[in-house]
């Protein structure tokens, strides 16, 4: 009793000024949803679809080290900032869910799912979210569902949850796919996102995010995501490899780079970086290949070469820049 009393007494005064927000219900951003945690790595994560405009901006919302929130149905956002701060103070998801809920006076209309660092999960669904509806939390995770087409979609997204490998992201975007396989929303296809973050706590609530992507409107959402979370990963590995580049490590950075371009062969900017990568570590006959498609598929590549010797990332040599500009 004393810890209800402690967590309804925190929203009521740290929490004050939203409560007057919540006298009404909000916007109906029907939706379907899944909030997880990686019990290995630590990683945080929720991915989102909905027919509505830009659903990331209020669904979702994540904290390294701290937890996840999926806020839906008549959505109020506030259940996110606010419920990460409860679990930042110490509460766990499924006490800082009940403690929001306990200041609500519309919570009947509203849908939410939380995990914690810990991995405790918690969710809610008001009765009268819209049907079909459903909710199923799991080991480390909950998904939860609203104006589906079938009432199916919650345990269609749990089996391809649990059965998918990968990382956590990979694995949140399979419950996705999958829930769109069963029909989805009703009303169609919109927008939708995906947000993963470190599990490492001492990181800035706006820093250890490994994925943060948003569709915010197309007509094949979840496809768009997909295409997206690659070209994701491709640029974590170019950053992986700029890093590498930064203290010498050469042939760890053509690893990386050569690691981006397999995943997005058709982006020149990978296979100029990569192309530069091999130059700088002596392979100028690997690299004028490379040099030759960048500049083919992107001509101002040409342009740029002659100013990277200024910034240490070829070597200044005359009879080197020849060479790779007389490629074709």
């Amino acid at each position: 009793m004393l810890n209800r009393a402690c967590s309804v007494a925190l929203v009521f005064f740290v929490f004050l000024p939203w409560i007057a927000v919540a006298e009404r219900p909000l916007r109906p951003v029907n939706t379907y949803s899944i909030v997880a945690r990686d019990a290995e790595t630590g990683e945080l994560g929720v991915a989102v679809e909905s027919h509505w405009f830009s659903v990331g901006s209020l669904v979702l919302w994540a904290e390294p080290g701290v937890g996840a929130v999926a806020t839906q149905s008549f959505v109020d956002p506030n259940y996110g900032p606010l419920g990460l701060q409860l679990m930042r103070a110490g509460k766990n998801a499924a006490e800082a869910l009940h403690a929001l809920l306990a200041v609500d006076e519309h919570a009947n209309v509203r849908q939410v799912g939380m995990v914690d660092a810990n991995g405790v999960v918690a969710n809610h669904t008001g009765d009268m979210s819209i049907d079909e509806h459903c909710e199923i939390a799991g080991d480390n995770y909950t998904v939860q569902a609203n104006l589906m087409w079938k009432p199916t979609v919650c345990a269609a997204m749990v089996a391809a949850y649990e059965s998918a490998a990968g990382d956590l992201a990979e694995r949140l975007m399979a419950a996705l796919e999958a829930a769109e396989g069963e029909g989805g929303d009703i009303r169609g296809k919109q927008s939708a996102a995906l947000l993963v973050v470190s599990g490492d706590r001492s990181l800035p609530p706006w820093g250890g995010r490994l994925f943060d992507l948003r569709v915010e409107d197309d007509p094949a959402p979840v496809v768009e995501l997909r295409r997206l979370l690659t070209m994701n990963r491709a640029y974590n590995l170019m950053n992986e490899g700029d890093e590498h580049m930064t203290v010498g490590a050469i042939e760890e950075a053509v690893d990386a780079y050569s690691a981006a371009a397999a995943l997005v062969p058709d982006s020149h900017e990978m296979i100029f970086w990569h192309a530069v990568t091999l130059a700088s570590a002596g392979r100028v006959d690997d690299a004028l290949p490379l040099f030759e498609k960048s500049f083919a598929m992107w001509p101002r590549w040409r342009e740029l070469l002659p100013r990277l010797p200024a910034s240490g990332l070829l070597p200044d040599n005359p009879e080197l820049m020849a060479k790779i500009l007389s490629t074709d």
